[in-house]
């Protein structure tokens, strides 16, 4: 136990919170010794815990994810809630700035008929973890910029569609914990100057993709909600926010 100690104290001494618990994923997560030290100095170093460990817990799932990778947040886990309401058996979902494709498989996972499963992102280095993480629900990958990832067979087809895409305005990005500003891609945390220049490029290419009746849900900020409602509404879609006082986590729904 001598050992479990120090590396609580080391974790402590870095302003780890939850240090105890820390140390015990470091210690599951090490092959040996030398492991285990490597591991505790890239996290007393600022790495995030889940690049440390290669994993971050998400709706019940272990996803993996790793260096240079967005670490799935758990009020995104809203989000999900949100859309397996919607859901029905067979759905299409679609997955887009996907990241490590945390949100495709915790829908997958989460409607045991079955889906059809896609997800897509402009980074490669996130999606090479996406592929792992949504393999064991058949989902497919694509890479590209937003909707221009697609393939044209996708077009109309499309029941859910899902998005955490960046909504942190630029000049607030220096504010967040360092361990995103200086760990996770800035293409994953910098929504543009007032945050939302990416909720406009979805909600404005998304209705030619949706089924009649079909659902786009993105993440947003209580304070940004209405802009990001505003944004569905002028594509076409009638939109609703909806919010989760224990996440601290808001979605808004636009219907086709």
């Amino acid at each position: 136990m001598r050992y479990l100690t120090s590396l609580v104290e080391s974790l402590r001494a870095a302003g780890c919170v939850f240090a105890e618990e820390e140390a015990e994923l470091l210690t599951g997560a090490a092959r040996d010794g030398a492991h285990l030290a490597e591991l505790l100095a890239r996290r007393v170093g600022g790495e995030p815990l889940e690049h440390v460990v290669g994993w971050a817990e998400f709706c019940g799932l272990r996803v993996e994810v790793g260096a240079g990778a967005f670490v799935p947040r758990r009020r995104t886990e809203f989000l999900v809630q949100e859309a397996v309401a919607l859901a029905r058996t067979g759905a299409v979902v679609l997955d887009l700035c996907c990241g490590v494709g945390a949100l495709g498989a915790a829908v997958a996972a989460r409607l045991p008929g079955g889906v059809e499963l896609h997800v897509a992102d402009i980074d490669p280095a996130a999606l090479a973890y996406a592929r792992r993480n949504v393999a064991p629900y058949g989902g497919r990958v694509w890479e590209g910029d937003l909707y221009g990832a697609l393939p044209s067979s996708l077009r109309g087809r499309v029941d859910l569609l899902v998005v955490n895409a960046p909504y942190v305005p630029t000049e607030e990005i220096g504010l967040m914990p360092s361990e995103a500003r200086e760990h996770e891609p800035l293409v994953s945390l910098d929504g543009g100057a007032d945050g939302l220049d990416i909720h406009r490029r979805v909600a404005a290419g998304a209705l030619p993709w949706l089924v009649p009746g079909g659902h786009l849900l993105i993440e947003t900020s209580a304070r940004q909600s209405p802009s990001t409602a505003s944004a569905l509404t002028s594509a076409g879609l009638a939109a609703r926010a909806v919010t989760s006082e224990d996440l601290y986590a808001t979605v808004v729904i636009g219907t086709a």
